[in-house]
């Protein structure tokens, strides 16, 4: 059983003792403390919710609908909807902030509460800290028989979010029809089934297929959109009846291609091909989380633009966004950004930008991925365990490695000659991931096998004493 509070949200198994894991003592617990957060914080008596398809979704949106209306908070719920989506509803319903119900990339065991503010966008550090504090303190106040919020429904968003999308100058709708593009989409059973559809009818794509449409929440593999995971879109679009795979994760804020060969773009990339057309038709800076590939670099510094890294975390790149004005940034998750619509990882902007860049080159999409540099990224993890003292871990790493660049930002992160190594306690899984990234992927994963076997030594000297 697991809960864990971090700028991710609170997220937790389904089932266990409370406090444990993501019971309704929990749900109700933390719900109101974010919604006393948001009377505190905002003029505003009203909160967005909307949930992706896992199974526990519907019943912990009424719990959360229930509590935040006893608080005195109208409540608009989007119903299935995506992370997006909910994040672009909250200010348009002049709201104080928001909850998506959802685990991201997490199996459907899981699920956790997301939390916005006013802007739609996610809260910061130090405002988490303050909902838990409210959460830990038990000092909240309900409202009175009289003065009970609001509930209803509101199933238009998608149809707003993707008419924003279509607003947008760099997606050219014509191009991509006359572009004759034949696609096949993973949706993971999840909300994406709903709202790619909508999207690709919009932009004027005829021939497509949605695979594993149903959005019940029955994931029929892990929804993290990585290349071990994707291997039925990538051999739909091999048999060469498709010349594009689309992925999304669970909240459709996560975004994978797969090329017309049925070779995977690697989740890495969705963000640097879309960066690159958008630096080519607005010049400007960009950022990346320090655990995302160095090619967003290369392409930004050819763009005569500036990149800058920043702690893992959606909230840590909009942060970075926002000081150094970049026109996109984004996690080398397949997370996206782009400001002209919104400050929050987007799928469906990122297939409407990579759409009109792919019809625009008028080459294959296997061509396209050719053109940028080739690097190998290596992720792992390990699992916590009750003799994993993390703080100690990465402060041996550090002391080992301290003849290279370090920079303890977020974790430790150690550049070499050619390649890095990013190892960093996780905000929404009980691990600590290792990242590296060399121009060979053996290299990189002969680098993630030292630090790893670094870690074990540190982890068998430190139960020893």
């Amino acid at each position: 059983m697991t809960l864990i509070k971090s700028i991710s949200g609170i997220r937790g198994t389904i089932g266990g003792k409370k406090g444990e894991s993501l019971t309704p003592n929990d749900v109700v617990k933390y719900a109101a403390a974010f919604g006393q957060w948001a009377k505190e914080n905002s003029e505003f008596r009203k909160i967005v919710i909307g949930r992706d398809a896992r199974p526990s979704g519907e019943l912990i949106a009424k719990m959360v609908s229930g509590t935040l209306q006893s608080l005195g908070i109208d409540v608009v719920d989007l119903g299935l909807s995506t992370t997006p989506t909910v994040e672009m509803a909250v200010p348009a319903e002049q709201a104080a902030g928001g909850i998506i119900i959802t685990a991201s990339h997490n199996p459907n065991g899981w699920n956790a509460l997301k939390l916005l503010n006013a802007d739609g966008e996610f809260i910061n550090d130090e405002q988490g800290k303050k909902v838990l504090e409210l959460a830990d303190s038990g000092e909240i106040k309900f409202a009175y028989s009289k003065d009970l919020g609001e509930y209803k429904v509101d199933n238009s968003y998608f149809d707003f979010h993707i008419d924003k999308i279509l607003e947008l100058p760099l997606v050219d709708v014509e191009t991509i029809k006359n572009a004759n593009l034949k696609i096949a989409v993973d949706a993971v059973n999840s909300t994406g089934a709903l709202a790619i559809p909508k999207l690709l009818d919009k932009l004027g794509v005829r021939d497509y297929k949605i695979f594993y449409d149903e959005p019940n929440g029955l994931f029929p593999h892990n929804p993290e959109p990585l290349p071990e995971n994707i291997t039925h879109i990538c051999n739909e679009v091999e048999s060469g009846r498709y010349n594009l795979g689309i992925v999304v994760d669970p909240d459709v804020d996560r975004l994978a291609f797969v090329a017309d060969n049925g070779e995977p773009f690697g989740e890495e990339y969705t963000l640097v091909m879309i960066a690159d057309y958008v630096l080519k038709n607005t010049p400007g800076n960009t950022v990346s989380n320090m655990s995302s590939t160095r090619a967003l670099k290369d392409v930004t510094l050819k763009n005569g633009g500036q990149y800058e890294a920043s702690a893992v975390g959606e909230v840590n790149v909009v942060t970075k966004m926002k000081a150094t004005n970049a026109v996109i940034g984004g996690e080398g998750n397949g997370g996206v950004i782009y400001p002209e619509l919104h400050y929050g990882r987007d799928a469906l902007v990122g297939i409407a930008l990579f759409l009109t860049a792919l019809a625009k080159f008028g080459k294959s999409s296997s061509f396209m991925r050719a053109t940028y540099p080739n690097y190998h990224i290596s992720k792992n993890k390990i699992d916590l365990t009750k003799d994993i003292d993390v703080d100690h871990v990465l402060a041996e790493v550090k002391k080992k490695y301290e003849k290279h660049p370090i920079n303890t930002e977020d974790g430790v992160k150690i550049d070499f000659e050619s390649e890095w190594v990013h190892l960093r306690k996780s905000n929404t899984e009980p691990i600590i991931r290792i990242y590296s990234e060399s121009e060979s992927q053996n290299t990189a994963e002969v680098l993630a096998k030292k630090i790893m076997m670094d870690i074990k030594e540190i982890v068998s000297e430190k139960v020893e004493d």
